[in-house]
C-alpha cells in the first residue's frame, strides 16, 4: 500500500483525437463540463503529492482549466508522436521531486471513480507489485501506477505502448462495470 501524498499522478491529455473528428474532445462537454475534467477532478479527490498533466500547449483552453486544478502542466506540443511521448514528458517532471510512485491516467476516461483510484494505491507494494493496472477483466490498462524504479523504463517506450510491457507483470485490480470506458468518438459520450 502507498499513500497518495507520495504519488505523483499524470494526467495524459495530450492527444491528438484522431477518431473523434474536427474539434478537441478533451473539451467536448459531458455532463456539463469538459470531458478532461471527469478525470481531472477524480485525481484532484485522491490527493496525490503532485498533479501533472501532459498537454499539447501551456496556454490553451484545456492546460488553463487543468493549471486552475494545480495540475503542473508540461507540453508535449507533437500529439501526432503517440502515447509513449506524453508518458515520457509526464514521467521525466515526475521524476525531478521524490514521490514513491506515478500514477498514470487518460483524460479520456471520465468514469473512472476515486474508488478504484484508491484500489490501485492499496494494492501497490514498490517490491511485490510495482506495477498495479486497472482490468475490465481482459485487458490490462490505465490507470495504472508505477514504482519509481520503473521511471527509466517507461520514458524509452515507443508509439502507444510506453508501457505496455511493464503492464504485462503487473497485479490487477478490477473497475467496476463501464468504468473504464474510454471515449474515442462523439458518440461515445452519448453512451
Amino acid at each position: 500500500m502507498i499513500d497518495a501524498g507520495d504519488i505523483a499522478a499524470i494526467l495524459l491529455a495530450a492527444g491528438g483525437s484522431r477518431r473523434f473528428g474536427a474539434g478537441d474532445k478533451l473539451l467536448a462537454p459531458l455532463a456539463g463540463e469538459p470531458l478532461a475534467l471527469h478525470a481531472a477532478q477524480r485525481i484532484v479527490e485522491l490527493a496525490p503529492g503532485r498533479r501533472i498533466a501532459v498537454c499539447r500547449d501551456a496556454d490553451g483552453p484545456l492546460a488553463k482549466c487543468l493549471a486552475a486544478l494545480d495540475f503542473a502542466i508540461v507540453v508535449n506540443p507533437d500529439p501526432e508522436a503517440r502515447l509513449s511521448q506524453s508518458l515520457a514528458r509526464g514521467i521525466a517532471e515526475a521524476a525531478r521531486e521524490p514521490e514513491t510512485a506515478a500514477l498514470i491516467a487518460l483524460a479520456d476516461m471520465p468514469f473512472v471513480g476515486v474508488a478504484h483510484l484508491r484500489s490501485l494505491l492499496a494494492r501497490f507494494d514498490a517490491e511485490d507489485a510495482p506495477v498495479v493496472a486497472s482490468t475490465d477483466g481482459a485487458a490490462r490498462m490505465p490507470p495504472a501506477l508505477f514504482a519509481r524504479s520503473l521511471f527509466g523504463a517507461l520514458q524509452e517506450g515507443s508509439g502507444d505502448r510506453g508501457a505496455r510491457a511493464l503492464l504485462a507483470d503487473a497485479a490487477l485490480v478490477a473497475a467496476g462495470d463501464g468504468e473504464l470506458a474510454d471515449i474515442d468518438r462523439p458518440e461515445d459520450l452519448e453512451g
